[in-house]
């Protein structure tokens, strides 16, 4: 009320014709005025939200109404900033003094006032919520990380409402809408992950580029091609230097055999990233399909350059040293692949393979138990090793690694597979038939179903039951049509059956379909996914589930160590290492690095190989009638094989 006072008995012009205007006053004054109310907050801040409709006439507003609601005013303006198409009364009487001549003089004011009507239509929660309400943005993170630990064992019900709350108090945020479509996709919820995703992209307006390629993402593995395309365009065109839509799209036009076009976008990845190790790897690889070594060593090269702890860029060029026989470059790019990341898996099977298939036999044993000393839960690791002891030691001991693999994941498809084919090779001929059996009995619609009965013709054709033979090669090939060994195997059973015009047919079949393929880049899939190098897709790149790399031995006995790393028969032969090019030439101390890193030692690896044995041959399965009737007829003879499968 004091506050009334002085400004009503003020002598000053200005404040006079502002505050309390008499009837007398003529609307050209307060026109002629306007340009200094800005400077005023309790007025200024109401004019820009406000409307011509907004306000009573002038005429039936009393003069002393706006001093009375000031400290209504002062209460509104944190409200005033998150426009809203209702007045309140305190509102409008805060407002009284305010005359709609005055927003009719300035259209600068008149457009403020029509913008800021139409912004709750961009933030629909946020005008809803006051700011008292929302808690502290330091949540967010916390919630995102619980909502990623509950995922990570499975909790998803948990994840889902914890990220749900993130998005009603952070609907401007992009990350829940990740990592909750994620979320929903590992679940097969494909619908409600693009609902979600298409949610994230309206509340950020279709500014945040991750949210653009995870949809990018669900749509490419759900066969939706060219509406994929659509989305990772749209995620560059949200973010130019978002590298990994760059990279995914090349990778969907890779598969699709659009190798100029997926040279095209991770060229303008690098342009608009700058160096990335995911773009020149693939590039890398695409040299190397190509035969252009040098580029490729050198793309290879600019990878570790951008981040030396990679090891999936070390062991991806030890490929191709390994692939060239260049063995002592190979082995180096080993050792560097094995420091930069010391307990990854795939280091140390590449490697181990690698110097079993050089004949360093002890020395590829040593790795594969360093491997499975620091990671004790992966199976491929003891299939590969207990396949070393069955070639070099007894079968019985490859046993209990196998029953140990199986135990560890009892759905992994190779390890079925590989027990199978070594208890055919000791003439298990049931107890083979089981293995298989197991194996189709995960999945029969994989490659690894596809090798299973390839290898499952294989043992029939031995044992004389030539039309289940016929059978499994046909069903391997609907699984898997690009498989040279299991249609090369089939024409050389037509033709020892005399049937050599049909086994004539079966290879011109071979090379007519091959060729359908364009520019067939499969094999440089998978090493980057989308960012994210996933397990299978590492398995892709290094040929570990790859047909076109097995080996075609000529006994029973001297097939080299059959693992899902087995290269081209231009590699060196296990029984021929390379006598120039010595294993422990290249001043790495194998010893010294797992002590020091790995907290290992040397002579304790047998130890920790040696654990009870918990289980036996496993037990019968039902399967599908077709699968079962090919069993039926055994017999008891069994001849050496010609053609197996490795795993």
């Amino acid at each position: 009320m004091h506050l009334k006072l002085n400004l009503s008995s003020s002598s000053s012009p200005s404040n006079f014709s502002l505050y309390a205007p008499s009837q007398k006053t003529s609307s050209s004054k307060f026109s002629f005025q306007i340009p200094i109310l800005p400077l005023h907050s309790s007025l200024s801040s109401h004019i820009p939200c406000a409307s011509k409709d907004s306000f009573p006439p002038l005429l039936e507003q009393k003069p002393h109404s706006s001093f009375g609601s000031e400290p209504a005013a002062a209460e509104e303006l944190l409200v005033v900033r998150r426009p809203v198409k209702e007045y309140s009364e305190e509102d409008d009487e805060s407002s009284d003094d305010v005359d709609e001549d005055r927003f009719s003089s300035s259209p600068i004011d008149a457009g403020l006032a029509e913008f800021a009507k139409k912004l709750p239509m961009f933030e629909p929660q946020r005008a809803e919520l006051k700011s008292e309400e929302r808690p502290l943005l330091v949540n967010l993170d916390l919630a995102l990380y619980r909502a990623k630990v509950l995922a990570r064992n499975y909790q998803f019900k948990e994840a889902e409402k914890i990220l749900e709350k993130c998005i009603y108090y952070w609907p401007e945020d992009g990350r829940p809408y990740v990592a909750l479509g994620k979320i929903l996709s590992k679940q097969s919820k494909t619908s409600e992950a693009r609902a979600v995703y298409e949610k994230g992209c309206q509340a950020t307006q279709g500014e945040n580029p991750y949210i653009w390629q995870c949809w990018a993402v669900l749509e490419n593995k759900m066969g939706s091609i060219k509406k994929a395309r659509d989305l990772f365009d749209a995620a560059t065109v949200a973010d130019k230097r978002h590298v990994a839509a760059w990279h995914g799209w090349a990778v969907l036009e890779l598969k699709q055999g659009n190798v100029k076009k997926a040279r095209h976008l991770l060229a303008k990845g690098l342009k608009y990233g700058g160096g990335n190790e995911y773009i020149y790897q693939t590039l890398a690889l695409l040299e190397a399909k190509a035969n252009r070594h040098e580029q490729a060593r050198y793309l290879f090269k600019q990878a570790t350059k951008c981040n030396p702890k990679s090891c999936a860029s070390w062991l991806a060029w030890a490929q191709l040293e390994m692939q060239l026989e260049n063995n002592h470059t190979a082995r180096q790019l080993f050792e560097k692949a094995v420091q930069a990341s010391p307990k990854n898996r795939f280091a140390w099977h590449v490697w181990g393979v690698f110097e079993a298939n050089l004949g360093n036999v002890d020395k590829g044993r040593k790795l594969l138990k360093i491997g499975h000393a620091v990671n004790p839960r992966d199976p491929v690791l003891l299939q590969s090793l207990a396949l070393l002891e069955y070639k070099y030691s007894t079968a019985n001991l490859a046993r209990v690694l196998f029953r140990r693999a199986s135990e560890l994941d009892p759905r992994h498809q190779p390890v079925w597979i590989a027990w199978g084919w070594m208890e055919w090779k000791e003439g298990n001929i049931a107890t083979a038939r089981e293995m298989y059996q197991r194996a189709l009995s995960i999945d029969s619609t994989t490659e690894s179903a596809a090798r299973c009965l390839q290898a499952w013709g294989v043992l029939e054709q031995r044992a004389g039951n030539l039309s289940a033979a016929r059978r499994l090669f046909r069903s391997s090939l609907n699984i898997n049509s690009q498989s040279y060994i299991t249609w090369m195997t089939w024409a050389s059973f037509e033709e020892n059956q005399g049937n050599a015009v049909r086994a004539e047919e079966i290879r011109n079949l071979y090379f007519q379909q091959r060729t359908e393929v364009v520019d067939d880049a499969s094999w440089v899939m998978g090493f980057m996914d989308i960012i994210d190098p996933a397990v299978d897709s590492i398995k892709r790149l290094l040929n570990l589930d790859r047909n076109s790399y097995y080996r075609i031995p000529d006994s029973s006995r001297n097939t080299p160590v059959a693992t899902d790393t087995d290269t081209d028969n231009n590699d060196p032969s296990p029984g021929n290492p390379d006598k120039n090019d010595p294993a422990s030439e290249n001043g790495f101390d194998l010893d010294a690095f797992i002590r020091d890193k790995l907290s290992l030692d040397s002579s304790s690896l047998d130890i920790q190989m040696q654990t009870p044995e918990t289980s036996a041959v496993p037990r019968r399965v039902k399967l599908p009638r077709r699968i079962r009737s090919l069993g039926n007829n055994q017999s008891p003879t069994t001849t050496p094989v010609t053609q197996s499968t490795t795993v």
